[in-house]
């Protein structure tokens, strides 16, 4: 990509960031235009839906959560690394309200720009979920899918404003419930703000 080319499209991801994070992933593709003070044309040039508009904006977020995921598969406490990935992947879910939504619908859409990212942190979760679950701290009874279900479950908690108050204990509740009885005394004093 040219130097001018990828300078428009980084200053196009910068305001698509803001937008979304001000009005949530529905602010319309013009707004987003308008507001970089370009054409539609060429925001859809660059970016031909939504959904790849968002991909690209969260590709870093995405690697960065993958990464992580592989470096506490080391990590000495397999529920404590599950819990901590868990609690990083929600908290950034919840940056740009709406994305939930949009990543539950790609996860079952191989269509969609979203999916090979979604289905990538996924598996990144459910390595740890298996890893503790392998230890005998976490229940044998869910799986990845199950786990990403979660994530956004407690995301679409935190992107409303009558909820959001109780997201962090709604999140040791269900990180109690994921972990076995052995781990969630342990974790519930670790996660506990």
């Amino acid at each position: 990509m040219r130097a001018d080319a990828r300078k428009n499209r980084d200053h196009l991801l910068t305001v698509a960031g803001a937008a979304i994070g001000e009005q949530g992933v529905d602010v319309s593709m013009r707004d987003i235009a308008r507001r970089a003070d370009v054409g539609l044309a060429t925001l859809l040039r660059h970016f031909p839906t939504r959904e790849a508009l968002l991909d690209a904006l969260l590709h870093t977020s995405f690697d960065e959560l993958t990464a992580k995921a592989s470096a506490l598969e080391t990590d000495d406490s397999p529920g404590d690394a599950l819990v901590s990935w868990l609690r990083d992947c929600v908290g950034w879910t919840t940056e740009y309200r709406g994305a939930v939504v949009l990543m539950a619908a790609a996860i079952a859409d191989p269509e969609s720009a979203l999916h090979a990212s979604c289905v990538t942190l996924r598996a990144a979760g459910a390595r740890l979920l298996t890893r503790a679950q392998a230890a005998g701290l976490a229940r044998a009874d869910i799986d990845g899918d199950d786990l990403f279900a979660l994530v956004e479950a407690l995301a679409w908690i935190g992107d409303q404003r009558a909820l959001s108050p109780r997201a962090d204990h709604l999140f040791d509740v269900v990180a109690g419930a994921i972990l076995t009885s052995t781990a969630s005394g342990d974790a519930e004093g670790g996660t506990r703000s």
